[in-house]
């Protein structure tokens, strides 16, 4: 397995929630908590549905948990392990990579989950680059869709950032 690195490295910025200058300081200290808030899917369209579940089933283990009509027009719900991505029945309606630029997978297996694209002759770009805490790689998907699969390593995670990953 080929690993780059970046050229230069990322670190977490020293301005998060709990100290960045964001005025009122009341802002911040509301007593309700908004855990049951997280990203729960991204949507995308699909010039040829049946080609891009395939690719997400093989490639990331997908599993389709709906298939409808929805507000008019085929829809197809995945789960992807915690995650989930939902798919329109039609082609993007802008070129290139639409209204998003990627999204993010996190495995606890980079490695194998690298493997699977690359048998399947996905054309990488890049490698596997390592950011101490965090290795990732840029899987290109069909309808130019752009996934950043990555692996965390727990032991190295800045403290900061260590409730903001799925474990």
């Amino acid at each position: 397995m080929h690993h780059t690195r970046p050229h230069t490295r990322t670190t977490p910025s020293s301005k998060t929630a709990g100290n960045a200058d964001l005025g009122d300081a009341s802002y911040c200290s509301s007593k309700r908590s908004f855990e049951l808030n997280h990203i729960h899917h991204v949507h995308i369209f699909a010039s040829d549905l049946t080609k891009s579940i395939e690719f997400y089933q093989k490639a990331f283990g997908g599993e389709v948990v709906l298939d409808a009509t929805v507000a008019g027009a085929r829809n197809v719900f995945m789960r992807i392990g915690k995650g989930r991505l939902h798919f329109y029945d039609q082609p993007p309606k802008y070129p290139g990579r639409g209204s998003i630029h990627h999204f993010g997978i996190q495995t606890d297996d980079l490695e194998e989950g690298y493997a699977k694209p690359e048998h399947m002759g996905v054309p990488f770009t890049k490698g596997i680059t390592d950011l101490g805490y965090m290795e990732y790689v840029m899987v290109p998907a069909p309808d130019n869709i752009l996934i950043e699969y990555f692996e965390v390593d727990k032991e190295k995670i800045p403290p900061e950032l260590s409730e903001y990953f799925e474990w």
